[in-house]
């Protein structure tokens, strides 16, 4: 009986997958966040050059497993993996310090084709959280794991770990001093600066045979407290993937969990036949503003659509299409053409 169920949800995956799917004739995308909430303010032309190039790295890097023909799961992972190890982002390197003067690390990963999932919250010691993520999907039967039994976890499967001084910048232990003085002075939740649940990075893909995959690291928000997880290491709220769309999230995490932002907008998708841009728009920019939060997502549609709504002054944001031409922006007002879906190609 238990393999009958199981082969009927197999059979329900594989009908429920788009035309482009069966007909084998999607064109890869890869689509990238760097974290919403940047504002010019704190930007320096510096820093934009670098976030950019960083960008395009990740890109190039995710388009280059899409062109050998490997899974979407694998584009995903080495896309984040680059910008994990560059300290513009709040993820890996460049991830902000807890209360305590700490680095937390939260990631996630979801393989649309199979809906297989894996996740880690909580960790300071491992390099590239995505790898953890993803070793917990295809190596254990759980879904997450946190804090040292993560690490545990990780030293068994041969995940990179580091001091926890690799992930220390200067850039980063600022902001948290500058959020204790605040909070001090009891104005730390009215500035947008050092208050950051903002941050994240995340990536999506769609592969040759036209599968989806959906990833999301972060180092979560500046000065948070007693272990406090965001959304992003949680599947269905930062990060969700299946055979119709996949979203990654950036933002106010707690609000992004109460509405389970993610699942919500493939699900608009799925069942309202929504376009990535619609589903996107009123999760991002109606539903989560209109309980208090803010922050934006990357969206990708089965049909090679994709949509990157947010509510900030700027996101980092990019995607390469199957001629792998990287195309980036940063600032709400800077141009970006998007990829067309498949059934306008």
């Amino acid at each position: 009986m238990i393999r009958l169920h199981r082969l009927f949800a197999v059979l329900a995956l594989c009908l429920s997958a788009p035309a482009a799917m069966a007909a084998g004739k999607t064109g890869t995308v890869l689509v990238i966040h760097g974290g919403a909430g940047v504002e010019r303010s704190g930007m320096t032309p510096e820093s934009e050059a670098r976030a950019r190039a960083a960008l395009e790295r990740a890109l190039r890097k995710g388009h280059e497993a899409l062109v050998a023909g490997k899974p979407a799961l694998d584009a995903v992972t080495a896309a984040i993996t680059v910008l994990e190890d560059d300290p513009e982002f709040n993820a890996g390197k460049g991830a902000v310090f807890n209360h305590d003067g700490k680095n937390e690390l939260d990631a996630s990963l979801m393989d649309g084709k199979t809906l297989a999932a894996g996740a880690v919250a909580g960790v300071h010691r491992v390099r590239n959280p995505i790898l953890l993520a993803r070793a917990v999907m295809e190596h254990s039967e759980h879904v997450m794991m946190v804090g040292d039994g993560a690490e545990a976890f990780a030293e068994e499967q041969g995940i990179e770990l580091v001091d926890p001084s690799y992930f220390r910048t200067e850039k980063r232990w600022q902001q948290l001093q500058k959020a204790l003085r605040e909070e001090a002075a009891k104005k730390a939740s009215t500035d947008l600066e050092t208050a950051k649940h903002f941050g994240t990075v995340g990536a999506l893909a769609l592969d040759s045979k036209g599968y989806l995959a959906a990833g999301t690291s972060t180092g979560g928000m500046t000065n948070k407290r007693y272990g406090r997880v965001g959304d992003s290491p949680i599947i269905g709220a930062g990060t969700y993937a299946n055979a119709h769309c996949a979203v990654s999230g950036t933002g106010w995490g707690e609000y992004y969990i109460r509405v389970s932002a993610a699942r919500e907008i493939c699900a608009r998708m799925e069942y309202l036949h929504e376009s990535a841009q619609q589903a996107g728009a009123a999760v991002i920019n109606k539903e989560i503003p209109a309980m208090g939060g803010d922050g934006g997502a990357i969206v990708l549609g089965a049909d090679g659509a994709v949509a990157m709504p947010f509510n900030t002054e700027g996101m980092f944001r990019g995607w390469i299409g199957a001629d792998g031409v990287p195309h980036v922006a940063i600032y709400s007002d800077d141009a970006l053409a998007m990829p067309p879906a498949a059934s306008a190609r």
